[in-house]
């Protein structure tokens, strides 16, 4: 007889290696995941599954049976009304819609635009020029320094760190 606690408490003593080998061994299949308390959970419900016969038969034909009498569809069926997903603009007196344009607030980190930011990276120096809404890196504008460090690097970065601009003093003593 197979005590689950005992092996639950066994699965949170192995490493994240023998939990892999041990979900293989399992399940028959590699896992992708390194995620100790997920590969415990998946190992402990597989191994209780398997000692106590899982979902009964009448259970599992009764999902299938809820799976094929779903209504799914990919697409809006032909003359349905569309949906309402945003309230009306208020409307001001003379019967004008009231708007506004809102920009966010520049980060207190950049220099202003037109300023020239440089770093040099693996032999050459990268340039970029700090514009009112983004950056331009030889001659093609992206939306943040980090879009520009992955195009310069190929990897995911941190643009501030990238480029080495950190918060002003002031935004630090706060």
């Amino acid at each position: 007889m197979l005590n689950l606690g005992q092996k639950v408490s066994e699965l949170r003593r192995m490493t994240v290696g023998e939990l892999r080998r041990e979900y293989a061994e399992v399940f028959g299949e590699q896992t992708r995941s390194f995620h100790k308390e997920f590969l415990v959970r998946r190992i402990a419900w597989r191994i209780q599954a398997n000692a106590e016969g899982g979902l009964p038969d009448r259970a599992r034909q009764r999902a299938l049976e809820i799976a094929n009498d779903a209504d799914l569809r990919t697409r809006a069926p032909v003359g349905a009304e569309p949906v309402k997903v945003a309230a009306r603009p208020p409307i001001a007196p003379g019967g004008r819609v009231v708007t506004k344009r809102v920009e966010a607030p520049a980060d207190a980190r950049l220099p202003m635009p037109g300023a020239l930011l440089t770093r040099e990276y693996r032999g050459r120096t990268i340039r970029v020029r700090v514009l009112p809404n983004g950056f331009d890196y030889e001659g093609t504008i992206y939306r943040s320094l980090s879009a520009v460090a992955h195009a310069v690097t190929g990897a995911h970065w941190n643009g501030y760190l990238f480029f080495g601009i950190q918060a002003p003093k002031a935004a630090e003593a706060r």
